[in-house]
């Protein structure tokens, strides 16, 4: 996966701890929140209410992280695709941050399950998309590469997780749009899917941590 020596082993850092932390808040905030179902709702709604900024800030600070990771990759041989590919999941984590999300699935208590769009939370949804597209986008650009180079069990390892993310994705999705079968658990479909993405970027990290290691 290119000469990780070329990128100082910081960023590879900011990488493994961006992974950490923003799993460890959402299920932290999700389990402490009144009224919250972490089996019904996105972690975005975690963002909402007055104790929000954590989540809001969580977004921003591994948004931030995920850029320094990436420009690492980028200081690594054949890292340009895959570099810019974690630049725009970086960007979308920092927007997402940015703009609150619309209540949805009864959350906050008293809002419709599934409300009207506002431009605050049309642009979250923009900025989310993001990253939901580019994750496995970029597993599929390491993917091709490990395949390439021999490296089958990153190749493999990397298609299968932009596989089950993109199937999480839509799945989610669904139940959030309010669909009676996956709606009383879109909330977990999406943590598992977030999950499954955030333990790839932490496995790469910590690769590449690995591999600029002083001999």
């Amino acid at each position: 996966m290119g000469n990780a020596s070329r990128a100082p082993r910081a960023y590879f850092a900011c990488g493994l701890a961006g992974a950490v932390l923003f799993v460890v808040v959402f299920l932290v905030a999700g389990a402490l929140r009144p009224g919250y179902s972490a089996l019904r709702h996105p972690v975005s709604s975690l963002a909402l209410g007055e104790s929000g900024w954590v989540q809001s800030t969580s977004f921003v600070v591994t948004g931030v992280l995920m850029f320094a990771f990436a420009v690492g990759v980028r200081r690594t041989a054949g890292g340009l695709w895959l570099s810019r590919l974690l630049g725009v999941y970086a960007i979308g984590l920092i927007g997402a941050g940015f703009f609150r999300t619309d209540p949805i699935s009864g959350y906050p208590a008293g809002t419709p399950m599934l409300g009207q769009s506002t431009l605050t939370g049309s642009l979250h949804d923009t900025f989310s998309a993001l990253v939901f597209a580019a994750l496995p986008l970029a597993c599929g650009v390491l993917a091709h590469r490990c395949f390439k180079s021999g490296r089958t069990g990153w190749a493999w390892y990397s298609a299968a997780t932009a596989v089950v993310f993109l199937a999480g994705f839509v799945l989610a999705g669904v139940g959030f749009a309010q669909n009676a079968a996956l709606m009383p658990f879109a909330g977990l479909l999406q943590r598992l899917t977030i999950v499954v993405g955030w333990a790839w970027v932490a496995a790469l990290a910590a690769h590449l941590l690995r591999r600029s290691a002083p001999a």
